[in-house]
């Protein structure tokens, strides 16, 4: 009975103390202002940086959590972190790593609970398993560490750490089976928390803008770059020049399109980009010049408005263009939207266009 007393109070002394320690680095380490993280050197140019983005108005706990933070796994990491410091053991890059994933995308999904709805339910929401473990895929095009760059860029290791085997034969496996369900795009693909910028104003206010006051590029967009370990803001990405043949192919000039252009490249040629080669999708035809978030929304990536955003239902031919032989109406057509001209429906001449009138007779 005595020794059960005495671990009893042994647990209670324990744990007074452990709250106690966690008082003291908050109270040491805490500090809406960030004044606290940045006493450790290698914290300080992450909280300066914080200090002039977009998030400025919200407090590092808010998204990195505080010394009372009911997460087990942050806080071993934290005094990893000091014991790292006070052994002079600085690493020269503190990143987040593939594990630091999830919950940040949970903390994100705080504020912005619509637009992580529409990632998660869209193309860019895909997990490891099925980028990795597509057998159509993977038969035709041998794994290798580029893949990582687009898919799964925050992941630690290389293609050989992550699936097993790299051959067209499989049956292929994750190595790490935590991996499975994990998101291989999070927000931090496109989307730096620490991008210098003004915060969003006011609801109101940005209802009262016109549309030369509306920003076109918001601040935390952003290429995260895995060879260098850091994010790349949208107005330093290039937007590359493409011809088709011999023919150069006019391109929108919105610059958000230079994020897409990070993953949706053309294949490099030994002058200008081919349009079409490698994964890129840029439009040509009667959609020449329009830009990809013209018919894609920005996080589901969802299409099925884009028509009606320029056609009011009737095309130059008078017909539903909803109606017409385009990949937008089946992916069974041989007509993609994305190249789709008047002649490929017309080979023997495009007809004179139909009068208003007359098309709604």
């Amino acid at each position: 009975m005595k020794t059960l007393r005495r671990l009893a109070l042994l647990a209670i002394v324990l744990a007074v103390v452990g709250v106690a320690t966690l008082a003291g680095m908050s109270g040491y380490y805490g500090g809406d202002d960030g004044s606290g993280c940045a006493r450790c050197h290698e914290i300080r140019p992450m909280v300066n940086a914080w200090a002039w983005s977009a998030h400025r108005e919200i407090a590092c706990s808010e998204c990195h959590g505080s010394s009372f933070t009911a997460n087990v796994r942050m806080h071993l990491k934290n005094l990893d972190r000091m014991w790292q410091h006070r052994q002079g053991e600085v690493p020269e890059q503190i990143r987040l790593t593939h594990r630091d994933m999830g919950p940040t995308i949970a903390r994100c999904a705080k504020c912005h609970a619509r637009q992580h709805a529409d990632w998660k339910s869209g193309p860019h929401g895909v997990t490891y398993s099925r980028i990795f473990l597509d057998e159509e895929h993977n038969t035709n095009q041998k794994l290798m560490d580029d893949c990582l760059r687009c898919h799964g860029m925050h992941y630690d290791g290389g293609i050989r750490d992550l699936v097993n085997p790299l051959d067209r034969e499989g049956p292929w496996q994750l190595l790490d089976a935590v991996m499975y369900d994990e998101p291989a795009t999070p927000c931090l693909t496109c989307h730096s928390v620490h991008t210098p910028g003004d915060p969003l104003p006011s609801r109101e206010r940005r209802m009262s803008l016109t549309g030369p006051e509306q920003d076109v590029v918001t601040p935390s967009l952003a290429f995260f770059d895995r060879r260098g370990g850091e994010p790349v803001p949208v107005p330093q990405l290039p937007l590359p020049r493409m011809t088709d043949g011999d023919r150069p192919v006019e391109i929108s000039p919105d610059q958000r399109q230079a994020l897409c252009y990070q993953c949706h490249a053309p294949r490099a040629g030994f002058a200008e980009f081919q349009v079409f080669s490698g994964d890129d999708r840029t439009p040509t035809g009667v959609h020449e010049g329009i830009s990809c978030l013209a018919c894609h929304g920005t996080h589901g990536m969802t299409t099925r408005a884009s028509c009606a955003e320029c056609h009011p239902r009737l095309s130059n031919c008078g017909i539903d263009v909803e109606t017409m032989d385009t990949t937008f109406r089946s992916l069974d057509s041989a007509h993609n939207i994305h190249s789709v001209s008047c002649e490929d429906c017309h080979p023997r001449g495009v007809p004179r266009r139909k009068t208003a009138a007359a098309s709604l007779r």
